[in-house]
Formats: structure tokens, C-alpha cells, sequence
């Protein structure tokens, strides 16, 4: 119990640092009005160029988020499954593939990051290589939802042996599962139908953000109840 206690706590800590690096990379290095101009390779390009460090800041910050995606992957899996061994495992499953994905995603910025640094030694930027860049970007953005596919399926899983456990509050949790689902199926829906996407996407993310903030808190502060949850089923097999 203690050391469940422990890793639910660690876990509640991962999750406000990953979402503070996850946000200052995505809401500040590559939100579009900083260094990405969307349906412009050229500008971009150039964008990049003229502000190299702030990208590879940026790329190394993506990385560190991942690294500590894995350890609070690690966390959640050994705090959920005493619950049921089996979904804890799936969900581990899930979630580690959205990190697989996410990582791919960062090399191709790291290519990018390269297509841009060897031109600007040549001091010019081709109309191929703009749209290589292009392609690069698209790809990024591709891999990027698969990632959040995955990761709101992982996530539902998670927040439902902490519903089922009593482990947290249980609108806590059921909101976490109403969340994760919410992000999964959104950006299905954007594969689907990419005209829809300036609305799903905030749509979807903005649930989980919340979710993710308020369930690190909880964690954090107050940790798991361990023992409410075995008096719970202790209480089913005697009924």
C-alpha cells in the first residue's frame, strides 16, 4: 500500500510537469502564429531558419515530455493493477504506443530542423526543399493524432480502474473517462472529416487538459484511497 501510495503521488507530479512542457511546446513553439505558417512551407521555412534555437528548444522539450510520458506510464500501470492486471496491461499497451508515435513525430522535426539548417548555409530555400518541408510538417501533424488516438484510449482505461477502484473521486475519474474518450473519437472524427478540424480539436483536447490537471492535483495532494477501495471489495465478496 505504501508504495502504491508512493508512485500514485510521483504520478500525480508527472502529470502537471508533462502537461506544462506538452503545452509551452505545442501552445508557443509550434502554434502557428510563432513558427509555423500554416499552408506556407516558404515562410515556415524561413520561420525556423530565423528562429533556430527557439525550435530545437522546442524538440528537446518534446523529448523530455516523452521521457516523462514513459515514467508516468510506468506509474499508472503499476498503480491501477492490482485492480484488474489485465486492463492495467492494455491500457499500458495503449499508452505506449501513443508514445512510439509522438516519438516519431519529434525525429521528423529533428529532419526538418536539418532541411532547414543546410539551406541556410546555402542561403537559399528551393521550391522542392519548401516542399519537402511541407510534407515533413504534415507528417508531424499525422503522426501527432494518431498519437492522441491512442493516448485517449489509454487514458479511458486507466480513469476506469480508478472509477471502478474508488481510488480517486468518482466524477473525478468517470469525467477522465468521458474525456479520454471525447479526444479519441474527435480525432477519429478528423480523419474523417478534415474540414472539421479547427472545431473538434480544441474540442477535444481542452476535456483532457482539464482532466489531466485536476487528476495530477489529486494525486499529488491527497493520493490514492487504498483503504476505502479494499473496504469496498471486501465488502462485495461478503455481500
Amino acid at each position: 500500500m505504501a508504495s502504491q501510495q508512493k508512485l500514485a503521488k510521483l504520478a500525480g507530479c508527472l502529470f502537471i510537469v508533462a502537461m506544462m512542457t506538452g503545452l509551452f511546446a505545442e501552445f508557443y513553439v509550434h502554434f502557428p502564429s510563432t513558427l509555423i505558417i500554416g499552408g506556407d512551407a516558404a515562410k515556415t521555412a524561413y520561420s525556423i531558419s530565423s528562429n533556430s534555437t527557439l525550435y530545437r528548444v522546442g524538440i528537446a522539450n518534446n523529448i523530455a515530455t516523452f521521457v516523462i510520458d514513459v515514467v508516468l506510464i510506468w506509474c499508472l500501470y503499476l498503480v491501477t493493477k492490482p485492480v484488474n492486471a489485465y486492463l492495467a496491461l492494455l491500457g499500458l499497451l495503449f499508452r505506449l504506443i501513443e508514445t512510439a508515435a509522438a516519438c516519431t513525430a519529434i525525429s521528423q522535426s529533428l529532419g526538418a530542423m536539418q532541411i532547414v539548417s543546410d539551406l541556410s548555409a546555402l542561403g537559399r530555400i528551393s521550391p522542392e526543399a519548401s516542399q519537402a518541408l511541407s510534407e515533413m510538417h504534415y507528417s508531424y501533424a499525422s503522426n501527432f493524432t494518431i498519437a492522441a488516438i491512442f493516448l485517449g484510449f489509454g487514458s479511458a482505461i486507466f480513469n476506469y480502474l480508478l472509477y471502478t477502484s474508488r481510488y480517486v473521486p468518482r466524477p473525478l475519474a468517470g469525467w477522465g473517462v468521458f474525456a479520454s474518450l471525447l479526444l479519441s473519437f474527435g480525432q477519429l472524427a478528423v480523419i474523417v472529416a478534415p474540414n472539421l478540424e479547427r472545431a473538434i480539436v480544441p474540442a477535444g483536447y481542452a476535456p483532457i487538459v482539464v482532466d489531466e490537471i485536476a487528476l495530477g492535483l489529486w494525486l499529488l495532494l491527497r493520493g490514492v484511497r487504498l483503504q476505502t477501495s479494499a473496504m469496498g471489495r471486501t465488502a462485495k465478496v461478503e455481500e
